[in-house]
């Protein structure tokens, strides 16, 4: 015996057929990190590891999200799945916002515990008698280096971020007022300002390696730098690749004032980022 489906069974959640994209993801992932160990230690291999990590990571992206796009554009997704993606987001950001409380969770151990105790000011025995407790510090065995300082490029970049945040939030109330060319002109500049904030702390990289001594060897403040600094310049290159793909979208008429989540959940990534940029520039650079 058959059954006509009722309409509240036709307007529930949408299941899409079944995907081997989260395994190619999870594999992706896998031999980039063991490529990356790889040529940490100098072994041959890590190069061609993290290369195919790489490409099985963007085969998943196009792909998968490619998907999700024509299946929006379909007119597939309702309530449900619009609600679920925004839950997503909103938990996907609060794991990022915990992986950096992490990295700045050690920051603050190193500085207000760790460097007291080694300096000798609470611990009445120390290895290291002859050891300042001041920051900037490579610590007991680091090599000496130069501090980056705060005004110069990390102030420029502060700037450029800054103005991206308003560039981008600008693009959305020209969505929401449906004048898709303030839309179209507020993207590229927000794409053009996120490239030239990432050319810049590649030019910093260069000028800490080269002219200031500071490397991943300079011990403790190094180490911080080049991971805090590097996994921000990490979420703001996918971030801009977002945005190129919002840019894309949008120049293909997609999107309109009450149907854009996908530009609202790059707004929310970048604006974060740009939070995450003002705590770094604080905390690693004035400070």
């Amino acid at each position: 015996m058959t059954t006509t489906p009722s309409p509240q069974a036709k307007a529930h959640y949408y299941v899409p057929a079944t995907s081997n994209y989260s395994t190619f993801l999870s594999a992706g992932i896998f031999l980039l990190a063991l490529g990356f160990i790889f040529r940490l230690n100098g072994a041959p291999p890590g190069l061609w590891s993290m290369l195919l990590g790489t490409a099985l990571i963007l085969y998943v992206i196009v792909g998968w999200f490619g998907e999700v796009i024509s299946e929006n554009t379909r007119g597939i997704y309702t309530l449900w799945e619009d609600r679920s993606y925004r839950i997503g987001m909103v938990w996907f950001i609060f794991s990022e916002v915990m992986f950096f409380a992490c990295f700045f969770g050690v920051l603050y151990y190193i500085r207000r515990i760790a460097l007291p105790e080694l300096g000798g000011y609470e611990a009445q025995y120390t290895p290291y008698a002859g050891f300042g407790a001041t920051w900037p510090s490579s610590g007991p065995l680091g090599e000496a280096f130069t501090p980056m300082k705060a005004w110069g490029i990390p102030a420029f970049n502060t700037l450029l971020l800054l103005t991206s945040g308003a560039t981008l939030t600008w693009a959305h109330w020209g969505l929401i007022k449906n004048k898709r060319g303030q839309l179209n002109l507020g993207l590229a500049l927000t794409v053009i300002l996120g490239a030239t904030f990432m050319g810049f702390q590649a030019y910093e990289y260069i000028h800490a390696y080269s002219e200031l001594g500071l490397t991943l060897g300079a011990g403790v403040y190094g180490a911080t730098f080049f991971i805090l600094t590097g996994f921000h310049g990490l979420h703001v290159t996918l971030g801009t690749i977002m945005l190129m793909v919002m840019l894309g979208r949008s120049m293909k008429g997609h999107f309109s004032e009450h149907n854009h989540f996908a530009f609202e959940a790059v707004a929310w990534y970048w604006h974060f980022v740009d939070v995450v940029w003002l705590i770094v520039f604080v905390f690693i650079y004035w400070v």
